[in-house]
């Protein structure tokens, strides 16, 4: 029975997942149904965020080849820079990412190239839809949004059509710069062949705080759907829910817990060290680590301030600095299963709780 155990797991449980054999909530419920019967926690084995860079260097010589391949035609654009080819050749890129995805994404799921054709691809519709509406008398806040939004759209259809995780990521992207181009005034007049005077019209205003906080809220929102349709992390909609929570993360805890460290003085310090207090908890009980990684600077900041306060920190603070930061990390990443176990059998039930990676229980037999 126990060689018979063996011959299946959650990496064929992916397999067929990727294969469309199996959906990803039907590929969960097989999977909470093992651990079950086998009397073990319902999770997988490993501790890790589900995370897949490339399976191998074929990948890597293969996206190497394509990046370059990409790039000759791009250089297209600098020999000819005629208004309408700055339309054209990037057209042509998106479309020869699309029409190469069609080999390496769907039939050989590899995914660095993917993520460079889909890189490529949206940059491509991005350049020529900001030198189309470039051409037309819109304003400098409309062309800035609706380029960026096209492109996210874009991109949308690439991930209905391909399923690539990380096109999510592409998305967001360009999703916060739309976000951005709304919650930005601009000065009246000025032209994009003024390139000095749209930089100052468009920068100095930017309310990048809230914009940052709406289009974090967004993408966590949307990391949280993706997540909650496989909880147990073996297939599609976790990757994609990675890579959304890699900008939440990002977004969320720059405009909260930056803006409070930025408004300086000690009085700043408690309430930057409540707020990531906050995400760290978020974290746990989300199970992703992303948050965390994204605060490691205002962790760093909060503990400078704790060793160095107001003056400024010597060679031997900033080893004390380093070795507390890198200790906090190291000790919370081995004990993070133990952490997360204990806070979540403290909580108590809440909407959506049995929808979150499982926990370890009290009594793992039981």
């Amino acid at each position: 029975m126990a060689d018979e155990a063996r011959t299946f797991g959650p990496a064929d449980l992916r397999a067929a997942v990727a294969a469309g054999l199996l959906t990803e909530a039907q590929a969960a419920d097989v999977t909470a149904l093992a651990h079950d019967r086998a009397g073990k926690r319902a999770t997988l084995p490993a501790e890790d965020e589900p995370f897949e860079f490339f399976r191998g260097f074929a990948e890597i010589f293969i996206a190497s080849g394509l990046a370059i391949l990409l790039a000759g035609l791009s250089i297209l654009l600098g020999v000819l820079g005629k208004v309408f080819i700055l339309i054209l050749i990037p057209a042509i890129i998106a479309i020869t990412a699309w029409g190469l995805a069609g080999y390496f994404t769907l039939k050989r799921r590899m995914n660095l190239p993917s993520m460079v054709l889909v890189s490529a691809y949206a940059g491509g519709l991005y350049v020529s839809f900001f030198t189309v509406l470039g051409q037309m008398d819109m304003g400098l806040k409309g062309i800035a949004f609706l380029s960026a939004a096209l492109t996210a759209g874009a991109v949308l259809v690439w991930f209905k059509q391909f399923r690539l995780p990380f096109s999510m990521f592409v998305f967001g992207i360009f999703a916060l710069l739309a976000t951005y181009a709304l919650f930005t005034r601009y000065n009246p007049g000025g032209t994009i062949e003024d390139v000095e005077g749209w930089v100052r019209s468009f920068a100095p205003r930017a309310n990048l705080t809230m914009a940052s906080l709406v289009f974090g809220a967004g993408a966590f929102v949307g990391a949280m759907w993706f997540d909650m349709q496989d909880p147990h992390r073996i297939g599609r909609h976790s990757a994609t829910a990675f890579w959304l929570h890699l900008l939440a993360g990002a977004a969320l805890v720059n405009s909260i817990a930056g803006n409070l460290y930025g408004s300086g003085g000690p009085a700043a310090i408690l309430p930057t060290t409540a707020a990531l207090l906050i995400f760290a908890l978020i974290a746990l009980i989300i199970d992703r680590r992303s948050m965390l990684t994204a605060g490691i600077a205002y962790i760093g900041a909060v503990i400078y301030w704790a060793i160095a306060g107001d003056g400024y920190a010597g060679a031997m603070d900033w080893a004390m600095i380093l070795i507390i930061l890198g200790t906090f990390f190291t000790v919370l990443g081995t004990w993070w299963v133990q952490m997360r176990s204990a806070l979540m059998r403290a909580l108590p039930d809440f909407p959506g709780k049995n929808r979150l990676p499982p926990w370890r229980r009290a009594d793992p037999a039981g």
